[in-house]
C-alpha cells in the first residue's frame, strides 16, 4: 500500500510557466508541462508516480506566496516562459523570490526545471536559483542532432540518487554553476546537470531540463536504446517525497 507520500501535497506552478494554444476546435487552452496533458509535452506520467506514492497534486495559477504555497510539501516550478512563449510572461520577481526563499526555509522542497537557453527565461529565474548557490548557464550540453539520442545519454549506475535507473537520456540542457550550499548530484562532461542545496530546514533541486515530460517517459524513446527514464522518474518521486519534512 503506498505509504511514504500519504498526504504530502505536491504543487506544480502553472503561473510562470502559462502557455496556451488552440486545441482542434479552435479554443485557447494550456498546455505544456502540466498534470492534465495526457500527450507528449504533458506531465502525466509524473503525476501518476506521485499519486502512486499516495500524494495529492495540486496547481497553482497564481504568483507564489507563503499563504497560498500552505499546506504544499513540494513546490516545482518548471521552464518560465519567454516573450516567444507568452506574450506577457509573468517573470520571477524580487516578491516572488523572498516568497519562495521563506517557504523552503520554513521546510519546504523547491524544485527548478529549467532548460536550454533558448527556450527558457533564465535572468530571473536565476535570481531564485541563486538564492541556493545555484545558476543555469547559457551553455548548451547533450546535444542531440538528428537521431544521434547517445548525444544525450547518460549513466547513472550507482548514483545514489538514482535507486533504480541505470541509463538514462536527457537532451539539449543547460549547465548548473553551484557555490555554497550547492552540491551536484548528477555530473556529465564535468558540469552539474543535476544539483541540490539544504536551506534552511527546507531542501531544493535544480534539474537543468524538464526532462520528466511523458515524451521521455512512457515507453517513446527507441527501445534498443535501453532507457531507464520510465524508473528515473519513479526514482526521482520518491527522493523528493522523502525531503518532506514529517
Amino acid at each position: 500500500m503506498p505509504f511514504m507520500g500519504k498526504a504530502q501535497t505536491v504543487t506544480l506552478d502553472y503561473y510562470f510557466n502559462h502557455e496556451v494554444h488552440k486545441n482542434a476546435a479552435g479554443q485557447e487552452e494550456r498546455f505544456h508541462y502540466i498534470w492534465e496533458e495526457k500527450d507528449l509535452n504533458g506531465y502525466s506520467n509524473w503525476g501518476d508516480a506521485f499519486v502512486k506514492e499516495g500524494a495529492k497534486l495540486k496547481s497553482l495559477d497564481a504568483a507564489p506566496t507563503t499563504a497560498n504555497l500552505k499546506g504544499t510539501d513540494i513546490y516545482i516550478i518548471v521552464d518560465p516562459d519567454t516573450k516567444k512563449e507568452s506574450p506577457n510572461p509573468n517573470y520571477i520577481m524580487p516578491k516572488d523570490v523572498e516568497q519562495i526563499e521563506q517557504y523552503v526555509k520554513a521546510g519546504g522542497v523547491l524544485v527548478m526545471m529549467a532548460n536550454d537557453s533558448a527556450n527558457v527565461e533564465l535572468p530571473h529565474f536565476n535570481t531564485l536559483a541563486a538564492k541556493f548557490g545555484m545558476h543555469f548557464s547559457d551553455e548548451l550540453h547533450n546535444h542531440v542532432l538528428g537521431n544521434k539520442i547517445e548525444s544525450g545519454t547518460m549513466m547513472v549506475e550507482g548514483n545514489p540518487f538514482f535507486k533504480t535507473a541505470k541509463k538514462i537520456y536527457m537532451k539539449d540542457v543547460c549547465s548548473i554553476d553551484l557555490s555554497g550550499p550547492a552540491t551536484a548530484i548528477l555530473k556529465n562532461e564535468g558540469v552539474a546537470i543535476i544539483a541540490t542545496a539544504k536551506y534552511g530546514k527546507g531542501t531544493v533541486l535544480a534539474i537543468a531540463d524538464p526532462w520528466l515530460y511523458n515524451e521521455y517517459t512512457n515507453g517513446h524513446l527507441p527501445a534498443d536504446g535501453h532507457y531507464d527514464n520510465d524508473k528515473a522518474i519513479n526514482d526521482v518521486t520518491q527522493w523528493l517525497l522523502k525531503q518532506v519534512k514529517k
